[in-house]
């Protein structure tokens, strides 16, 4: 199977798809405008980065739902809107301190909540630390990955809500990578996309 990303177009976007140390991990590129002329089938993965907008993803929120109910796998990252186009996402925003790290001996609270997890073999605490936009009211029987200083999810797997899979977290990786801004936001890239191809990439019933 194959990773197919949606790419909006804007510079973070450019950066973390197009640019040489990422671009390996994704089979295919497309506006969200595309959607209806792609065969999702033909990959097990859609990967939709941090800030797309929602209102071009929206229009094909019938299709997605299919390519989940067919078994496929979607990841989605922050500050998306992803209530606009994926079902059963339950979102509740927080305020975001961007300069908590200027304290000393400070703690933005995230915490691994499933350290046996595959991912967390490729990821570290720290590497999921920057800063928090809000937090998830998962589904049922969906596994949680990550939470807030609140004990609030911001990192789940939900394979519960349809027959496929659905990842999805508040961080926003690609914005920050893509902006050269917070080293740990490249860190969480390096580790989370070869576990996407490794893990994700093989289908969900393997």
């Amino acid at each position: 199977m194959s990773v197919l990303a949606i790419h909006p177009g804007a510079y973070y976007h450019i950066e973390t798809l197009e640019a040489p140390r990422y671009r390996h991990h994704f089979d295919r590129l497309v506006r969200p405008e595309e959607l209806p002329s792609v065969e999702l089938s033909e990959h097990q993965v859609l990967f939709i980065p941090c800030r797309t907008p929602a209102d071009r993803m929206a229009p094909h929120a019938a299709q997605l739902r299919a390519h989940l109910d067919q078994g496929g796998t979607i990841v989605a990252t922050g500050e998306t809107a992803w209530e606009a186009f994926l079902p059963a996402i339950h979102f509740t925003p927080q305020p975001t301190n961007w300069w908590w790290w200027l304290t000393e001996g400070a703690d933005l609270g995230v915490r691994i909540a499933a350290p046996g997890h595959s991912l967390f073999e490729h990821l570290g605490q720290d590497d999921l630390t920057w800063h928090l936009h809000g937090w998830f009211n998962p589904p049922e029987g969906a596994e949680v990955l990550a939470v807030n200083e609140k004990g609030k999810p911001i990192l789940y797997v939900d394979e519960v809500t349809t027959a496929g899979r659905m990842v999805i977290t508040s961080l926003d990786p690609c914005f920050h990578h893509g902006s050269h801004f917070m080293p740990a936001t490249t860190r969480f890239l390096d580790g989370f996309l070869p576990w996407m191809r490794k893990e994700l990439d093989k289908g969900k019933s393997e």
